[in-house]
């Protein structure tokens, strides 16, 4: 099979297109037939610190079909279309071919294109446990969204006002646009307004590759208001780890997230997305041998929702 492989000694941007041998699923695993992946952040952090999968092969959000199971699978059948998140399997969606345990997989309905499904489960996983298990939202809130053009934001924006809020959007001018399309309430250009210095106030802040002091989030917090940071430079998340505690003495708390795969979380997202409740927005499709430029262009910190790997394109 066809796959992206890194391979630091042989390549500058270490990640090679090239023939490995297909996987063959063990007696708890189904093969699944890769349509489509998605790039995420996790991906390139991984790669810069170092952290490669066994197989050597990256890509955690897939969308395909199963081609075999192994005798001890009962919840999927040959053909089935699934999605899901194998990140903590060893990954390897960048790849035609995975075979992986069927615990992180949910079905995917079949009005919900390959590469819509591929778009969701890290990014829109992550923005739905931010705000419901770690920010608590509540119909009503006040909920700032600090990083609303990427794969996470643009998730948080539409999921924030499916739970009956007002959403402020920060963003750059470049995504005024889409985020007002996504049907944020208010949206602030951060280059030309310092959003945590306004005076205004918000009940739940959502900071996505946040760089902002964790003091200035608090300030803008309401009373027994809540900040969740996720992602951003190490330093910050470290600060985050570190102080969040410290922090959160008072009424107004610091939370950091750090998602987990989960099926049923997959499952309440898709069934809003097959229902035309949220729209994955994907700005850019790569073939699979393009995958380093996809990397590449992620890496550059400017994409507009998310970056997919469409392996049919090959």
């Amino acid at each position: 099979m066809k796959a992206v492989v890194y391979d630091k000694g042989i390549s500058p941007d270490a990640l090679v297109f090239r023939e490995v041998e297909k996987p063959t699923p063990r007696d708890n695993e189904v093969l699944v037939k890769i349509a489509a992946v998605s790039v995420n952040a996790a991906d390139i952090r991984s790669m810069k610190m170092g952290i490669i999968p066994k197989r050597k092969i990256f890509g955690s959000d897939i969308a395909g079909r199963v081609e075999a199971v192994g005798k001890n699978i009962h919840k999927f059948s040959v053909g089935d279309e699934v999605f899901g998140d194998i990140s903590a399997c060893g990954l390897g969606g960048f790849a035609e071919y995975v075979a992986v345990p069927e615990k992180p997989l949910a079905l995917k309905p079949v009005t919900v294109s390959f590469e819509a499904a591929a778009a969701v489960p890290m990014s829109a996983v992550t923005a739905l446990q931010a705000l419901r298990n770690k920010g608590n939202i509540e119909l009503g809130q006040k909920v700032m969204v600090y990083g609303a053009g990427g794969g996470v934001g643009t998730f948080a924006i539409q999921l924030a006002k499916h739970f009956g809020v007002e959403v402020t959007a920060i963003c750059s001018a470049r995504n005024e646009q889409l985020v007002r399309s996504l049907g944020t309430d208010h949206v602030i250009d951060y280059t030309k307004e310092d959003c945590l210095k306004s005076g205004k106030r918000y009940d739940l802040i959502l900071a996505v590759n946040g760089y902002q002091p964790l003091s200035a989030y608090k300030r803008a917090l309401n009373p027994r208001g809540t900040a969740v940071i996720v992602g951003g430079a190490l330093s910050q998340v470290i600060k985050a780890m570190l102080l969040g505690p410290l922090m959160s003495l008072g009424d107004r708390k610091i939370r950091i997230l750090a998602a987990k795969p989960d099926a049923k979380d997959l499952e309440f997202i898709i069934r809003l997305v097959e229902a035309g409740k949220i729209k994955p927005v994907i700005e850019k499709s790569y073939p699979l041998s393009e995958t380093a430029e996809a990397v590449r262009y992620l890496g550059e910190g400017h994409a507009r929702g998310k970056v997919i790997i469409n392996i049919m394109k090959e």
